[in-house]
């Protein structure tokens, strides 16, 4: 994926300003004047997973570790559909058997999650693009990646249909045909 341009804070204080006069607001009002700076400022967050550099986090940790599964369950996330501009927000599941490319930090596994979360996502493209992250960067005998969201695009507009998660599981490797108790639906 090439890299994603910075944040461009005056076009997007702009477009704000313009949003709101599109709404039939007036955006120099005392309580709308602020508005576009902590919007531009709150999207700048929320995409700030395009400049995360995952070959740099997922470095291999030094010594001889023995390859035993490595699986962190219920790790939290908050992404925005690409489709709505819309949260979806739940949890993933993600683990590996240490193979080639050795064992990595815990913490460098939920930093895979938070720089593929904070880009305008689908959650389809999400689970495989974690998937493929700890495919090409540890190399490891086997992986499994499952997320499970809520998307409020569904439950706040279209259907409007809350609490009904969607759940996304990829495994590989020696999971592929039996998978560990915490990736069994």
């Amino acid at each position: 994926m090439p890299p994603f341009p910075p944040i461009d804070r005056a076009a997007s204080e702009a477009a704000v300003r313009d949003l709101l006069r599109g709404l039939g607001q007036d955006p120099t009002s005392p309580e709308l004047k602020d508005t576009p700076t902590r919007v531009a400022e709150f999207w700048a967050e929320r995409l700030a997973g395009y400049a995360i550099d995952l070959s740099a986090d997922l470095q291999p940790l030094p010594g001889d570790l023995a390859p035993v599964p490595i699986i962190l369950e219920r790790i939290p996330f908050v992404s925005t559909c690409e489709h709505h501009l819309a949260p979806f927000e739940g949890h993933a599941t993600i683990g590996y058997l240490p193979g080639a490319g050795g064992t990595v930090g815990l913490s460098k596994l939920v930093r895979v999650v938070q720089a593929f979360a904070w880009r305008l996502q689908v959650q389809e493209r999400m689970a495989t693009q974690i998937a493929e992250a700890l495919q090409s960067h540890l190399r490891p005998a086997a992986w499994g990646v499952d997320l499970v969201a809520i998307h409020t695009c569904m439950s706040h507009r279209g259907v409007k249909t809350p609490g009904v998660p969607v759940r996304t599981t990829l495994m590989g490797g020696a999971w592929e045909a039996r998978p560990p108790a915490a990736f069994r639906v």
